[in-house]
């Protein structure tokens, strides 16, 4: 779908440094060098303990339709460096020109629980190319899955509550908007508001009308019995314009009329003032009238944690219409994935290891060709182990936290397992048969039933066990320790 959105190649949604790399390994001889590289993120969002993978079906797009056309190149070749010189010689546009993606790609699927430290996805192929992809990828996937958690916080707290996204107007730009539609509704949410989306990715869309819907006649009442006579399948009548209160009068009013012809009143929307005193008070009065499958929608720049104080405070809300701090992911504007070379092929054939090193422990990366095992119990999901695929597990295995190698874990070879990534593209070539947008949804659903919940809680959530087989993890810092010998 993203390609719908742009009728243009994307060949340059990227950094210059990548076209500068790629350059370099072109002109070094190096280009066809085989290289692995992964994606992953080191701190959840939100102070959360837990993260929802989310972009993938885009980055899916992206990479079936990658490539650089003659506009592309020719940008490319007006560039200059610092000496006013052309940065690219013509030969490496020809390159371009011709190149065909020759990647491997292995991905969690969309909707699938995540923690840090695990690869989202390991693109394997010629380091050129892999380089190439940092950004692009990076940029699909971080944002859609910062969004995507964020709405599956929301949904845990409306849990039966319908929960509706009503952001667009407040998003970042076109593609921030319909990005986060469509991330928002893989995380929970169960409609949208934005109507370019439900055309294109398949959601549902709701809506109803404005203030100044209600303000262009001369009353309230007026504005409500216009509106349920040109649109009487279709009623949440929005009563805080004046006073509330009143404003749910009128609206009873209309829905009195609405039953005369067949029709019944949807809902009532508050979009201001007490919302938990409101919302009892509108409850009683619709009751009292014989509306009791009335809705009363809340919005107002709701976000998980007020949602939670107006059902502690017993507010009578059962949809919730979530705008501003759903699609900007309010209070954590970005997830932070990274993308890291891990191993690289040698002239002999054979794999050298690669880490990133840093003073910072959280920051240095773990080499490898990456896969992660997600172990299991009766009761759910109970641990995460990070492993090596060059090094085939065998018999009881054992998981070592990557800051604390006294804190360990066994796991006998009887233990029920699934291994996340599967492959996605091999050799450049798309192998996968990507579920639709609801089955996605249903998966976060499916997948948050599993884990304890002291993750999903929001204040000093648990900490999920996710770590490093041995072998792996010992190889790990003996290059660490290589590189600060400096060897």
């Amino acid at each position: 779908m993203i390609n719908r959105l742009y009728d243009t190649s994307l060949g340059l949604l990227t950094d210059l440094y990548q076209l500068t790399m790629a350059y370099g390994y072109w002109k070094s001889g190096k280009a066809e060098q085989e290289a692995v590289f992964n994606l992953y993120f080191r701190k959840h969002p939100f102070q959360g303990g837990y993260t929802i993978a989310c972009g993938l079906s885009s980055v899916i797009d992206y990479l079936n339709e990658y490539r650089f056309d003659e506009e592309d190149l020719e940008y490319v070749a007006s560039l200059t460096g610092s000496d006013g010189e052309l940065l690219f010689e013509s030969g490496f546009l020809d390159y371009l020109r011709s190149m065909e993606l020759r990647c491997s790609v292995d991905a969690v699927p969309e909707g699938t629980v995540v923690f840090p430290n695990e690869p989202l996805l390991r693109v394997q192929g010629p380091i050129l190319q892999c380089q190439l992809l940092e950004t692009p990828l990076l940029n699909l996937i971080n944002f859609q899955s910062l969004i995507a958690t964020k709405a599956s916080r929301m949904r845990l707290v409306a849990q039966e509550d319908a929960l509706l996204e009503f952001g667009l107007r407040r998003a970042q730009g076109p593609d921030g908007g319909m990005t986060a539609s469509r991330a928002a509704y893989i995380g929970g949410v169960d409609a949208t508001s934005n109507i370019l989306a439900g055309k294109l990715y398949g959601i549902p869309i709701k809506g109803t009308h404005a203030h100044s819907w209600v303000m262009s006649f001369d009353t309230e009442l007026e504005s409500f019995e216009t509106y349920a006579r040109y649109m009487p399948n279709n009623v949440t009548l929005l009563v805080d314009t004046y006073n509330s209160l009143q404003g749910v009068e009128n609206a009873i009013k209309v829905g009195h009329q609405l039953r005369e012809k067949g029709y019944e009143l949807a809902g009532i929307r508050l979009d201001s003032g007490d919302l938990a005193y409101l919302s009892i008070e509108a409850r009683k009065l619709l009751d009292e009238a014989g509306f009791e499958s009335t809705n009363i929608v809340a919005s107002n720049d709701l976000d998980e944690h007020i949602m939670d104080s107006l059902k502690i405070q017993g507010a009578r809300i059962n949809v919730w219409g979530i705008g501003t701090k759903l699609v900007t992911a309010y209070d954590q504007p970005a997830l932070g994935g990274v993308f890291k070379l891990a191993a690289i092929r040698n002239e002999s054939g054979e794999w050298d290891y690669k880490l990133k090193l840093s003073e910072q422990a959280i920051k240095i990366s773990t080499p490898g060709i990456q896969q992660v095992r997600r172990f299991r119990d009766g009761q759910g999901y109970i641990s995460d182990m990070i492993y090596s695929i060059e090094a085939p597990l065998i018999g009881k295995v054992t998981m070592l936290d990557p800051y604390d190698f006294t804190r360990n874990r066994s796991f006998s070879e009887t233990m029920t397992y699934e291994d996340l990534l599967v492959p996605i593209f091999a050799g450049g070539q798309l192998i996968y048969t990507l579920p639709s947008i609801h089955d996605t949804r249903k998966r976060v659903q499916e997948q948050l039933s599993h884990f304890h919940k002291g993750i999903k809680r929001f204040v000093n959530p648990h900490t999920y066990p996710v770590g490093l087989e041995k072998e792996l993890f010992e190889m790990k810092t003996e290059l660490i320790l290589k590189l600060r010998a400096g060897a």
